[in-house]
C-alpha cells in the first residue's frame, strides 16, 4: 500500500486534483498499484479554517506520506493577511518541512500543441528540456527585514546567500537527471555581479569532475533567457537556484502554450511532493474549465519518482497525448477546429485511453 496525501488548496485546487486522482485510480486498476489517498488543507482554505496557511497536522501527515499532490494556494480573498499567514507561506513551509531541496519541471512539446505556442513552430517542435530549481535556499529562505529607516529614508531587504553543501546536492541530482538524458547540463548563474553566483559556478565545475560524460555549459540568467526564446532546442537539463529558477521555469513554460499543461515534482529528503505550475486561478474556480493535464502531468512524475512505477507514468503521459492528438482541448488551449471539453470530460477522455 502506497499512501498519497493530497492538498487540494485554493481556487481551482479541488478540480484538478480530483481529475489526478480519478486518473490515478485508473491506473491503479490496470497496473494494481495499491494506492490509498488522505486529504488535508493549506493555503487559504487552512488559514479561513484553523488561522494558519500550513496546519501541524498536514505537514506531519506529508512526512509520513510516499508522496503528496499538491493543487494550488493563494488568491486575492488573502491579499491583506500578514505576511507570514499568507497562503503562499504554506508552500515555503512545506519545502522547508520536507526537506524539498529540489524541484524538476520539465517542458516537453507535443506535435499536436506546437501551433499553440508563442514561438515560431521550427522553434518550438522537438523542445525536450528539465529545468533544475535549488528550492530551500537562496533569497527566498535568506534573512529579510520588511522595513526599516535608513539615512532617514524606509528601506527594505532581503539577504541572498548558498553554502557548498548546497549547491553540492542540487548539482549532483542535475548531473543524474542529464545522464540518463542526452548529457548536456547548462548551468545558469550571474557570475559578473554576484558573490553567490560565483561559488555556485566554481562547485558545480568542481562536482563535474566526477560526471566526465556529461557536458556542462555556463549561462548568465539574462542570456539563459533570451536563448529560451531564441534557440530553446538546444537545452537538455537546466540547473540553476532558486531565484532564477523560479523565472525560468515559468518561461520555459510557455513555450509549449500553456501553463496548465506543465507539471512539476519537487523532491525531497522526506517525501516528495508533485504539482501543476499554474497558480490557483480563483477567477475561474467552480466554472469547471481549468485545465487538470498539468496536474495530471504531476501525478505522472509522482509513480515515476516516488513510487518507480514507470509503466504507469508513461501510460498516463501516453493518454494525455492521444487525447490532444485527437483534437481534444480545453479553454486555455483552444482553437478553432478543435473540441472544446471542460475539466471533467477532460478527466474522462484521458481515462478512457490508459
Amino acid at each position: 500500500m502506497s499512501k498519497i496525501v493530497v492538498i487540494p488548496g485554493d481556487g481551482i485546487g479541488k478540480e484538478i486534483t480530483d481529475s489526478a486522482v480519478e486518473v490515478l485510480k485508473t491506473v491503479d486498476k490496470k497496473f494494481n498499484l495499491n494506492l490509498e489517498y488522505e486529504y488535508h488543507d493549506a493555503g487559504g482554505t487552512a488559514y479561513d479554517k484553523f488561522g494558519v496557511p500550513l496546519p501541524d497536522e498536514t505537514l506531519e501527515a506529508c512526512k509520513k506520506a510516499d508522496a503528496v499532490l499538491f493543487g494550488a494556494v493563494g488568491g486575492n480573498k488573502w491579499d491583506n493577511v500578514k505576511a507570514e499567514l499568507r497562503p503562499e507561506r504554506a508552500i515555503l513551509g512545506l519545502r522547508k518541512g520536507l526537506g524539498l531541496y529540489a524541484n524538476l519541471r520539465p517542458v516537453k512539446v507535443v506535435d499536436s500543441l506546437v501551433g499553440n505556442s508563442p514561438l515560431k513552430p521550427e522553434l518550438v517542435k522537438g523542445v525536450d528540456l528539465v529545468i533544475v530549481r535549488e528550492l530551500v535556499g537562496g533569497i527566498y529562505f535568506g534573512d529579510r527585514c520588511e522595513s526599516e529607516i535608513k539615512d532617514g529614508s524606509e528601506r527594505a531587504w532581503d539577504l541572498e546567500n548558498y553554502s557548498v553543501p548546497e549547491v553540492e546536492r542540487i548539482t549532483k541530482l542535475a548531473f543524474e537527471t542529464a545522464k540518463i538524458r542526452r548529457g548536456k547540463l547548462t548551468s545558469v548563474d550571474k557570475a559578473n555581479v554576484l558573490a553567490t553566483s560565483r561559488l555556485w559556478r566554481r562547485t558545480v565545475t568542481k562536482v563535474a569532475e566526477n560526471f566526465t560524460g556529461v557536458e556542462l555549459n555556463h549561462l548568465y540568467v539574462d542570456n539563459c533567457a533570451m536563448q529560451l526564446c531564441v534557440n530553446p532546442k538546444q537545452f537538455d537539463v537546466i540547473v540553476t537556484g532558486n531565484l532564477f529558477g523560479d523565472i525560468l521555469s515559468d518561461e520555459a513554460a510557455v513555450i509549449g502554450g500553456s501553463i496548465g499543461l506543465m507539471p512539476s515534482a519537487s523532491i525531497g529528503e522526506l517525501t516528495s511532493l508533485y504539482e501543476p505550475i499554474h497558480g490557483s486561478a480563483p477567477d475561474i474556480a467552480g466554472q469547471g474549465i481549468a485545465n487538470p493535464m498539468g496536474t495530471i502531468l504531476s501525478a505522472a512524475m509522482l509513480l515515476r519518482y516516488s513510487l518507480k512505477a514507470e509503466e504507469a507514468a508513461k501510460a498516463i503521459e501516453a493518454a494525455i497525448d492521444k487525447t490532444l492528438a485527437d483534437g481534444f482541448r480545453t479553454a486555455d488551449i483552444y482553437s478553432d477546429g478543435f473540441k472544446k471539453i471542460g475539466t471533467e470530460q477532460a478527466t474522462k477522455e484521458i481515462c478512457s485511453r490508459i
